[in-house]
């Protein structure tokens, strides 16, 4: 787990608004992390905030500090399990110039494609930019609106999960040869040629899952699912949409797959809410 994932009880967070510098990300570049607050507002004393609560009260609330130029993977494969809920809310937050790390590049108008639309984002990072409804983003990218970095869709998981797992790097044998290892370091292993791929890291992940509980165990839908266990472990803050919050041991343990300690915001969004 990344060393600043969370707060060690009695230790007092940073303010709203501090940052630190770290250079870890993809390209090794000097990017800007905010910290991210364990708890809501509401935690005034010291009794209090031994009580582990991260359920937030509204959407609005749990993507407050969303800062521009933020690293933010949203999870979902193509519309199964889009947290759009939490997309809409950031399109009202108004942060912008932000790197999206998604599978796709949107679908129809709706969700990430909203986002894009609405000119808030500066770079994607996906494997699959393009189908029959990703008419924003083929508008955007054809008029220069958007920087795309294209990484094969095992490659792309990978890396998020070594960003969680706190690895460095990894070599594959995935795109050796082709345009997308340009650039990059190469190695024979056992008479086979590798690329070597870099681990992808974010300051929030937006994910959904089906149920959660107020220490932030989560439990999923189906293939909703998908990319959302990793990005939750690779993000500094994990902020999470969920159907149903429910009371500490109604989750099966055996059926949780993110536990809380990747996680950082819970806020239900019944179904109703989202029709």
């Amino acid at each position: 787990m990344p060393p600043d994932k969370t707060f060690v009880s009695g230790d007092t967070p940073p303010g709203p608004g501090r940052t630190r510098h770290i250079a870890n990300d993809a390209n090794d570049a000097r990017i800007t992390h905010a910290y991210c607050e364990p708890y809501p507002p509401g935690h005034g004393t010291a009794q209090e905030a031994r009580v582990i609560n991260k359920i937030y009260d509204s959407l609005a609330s749990a993507v407050a500090d969303v800062h521009d130029g933020a690293t933010i993977m949203i999870g979902g494969f193509g519309n199964a399990g889009m947290p759009s809920a939490l997309i809409d809310a950031l399109i009202e937050q108004g942060a912008r110039d932000l790197t999206i790390v998604n599978n796709n590049a949107g679908n129809g108008e709706t969700g990430l494609a909203a986002l894009l639309k609405a000119g808030r984002v500066r770079k994607i990072i996906c494997s699959f930019p393009r189908q029959t409804d990703s008419q924003v983003f083929d508008a955007l990218y054809r008029a220069g609106k958007i920087e795309l970095e294209l990484v094969p869709q095992g490659n792309l998981a990978e890396r998020i999960r070594a960003a969680g797992a706190g690895i460095g790097g990894f070599f594959t044998p995935t795109g050796y040869g082709t345009l997308l290892a340009e650039g990059k370091e190469t190695r024979v292993i056992d008479g086979k040629p590798y690329v070597f791929e870099l681990p992808i890291h974010a300051d929030f992940a937006l994910i959904k899952a089906l149920k959660g509980d107020r220490w932030g165990n989560l439990v999923y839908r189906k293939t909703a699912r998908n990319f959302g266990p990793i990005m939750a472990t690779a993000a500094k803050c994990a902020i999470v949409q969920v159907s149903e919050v429910v009371e500490l041991g109604e989750l099966d343990p055996e059926a949780v797959v993110t536990p809380g300690i990747f996680v950082q915001r819970v806020v239900a969004v019944p179904p109703a809410a989202r029709a």
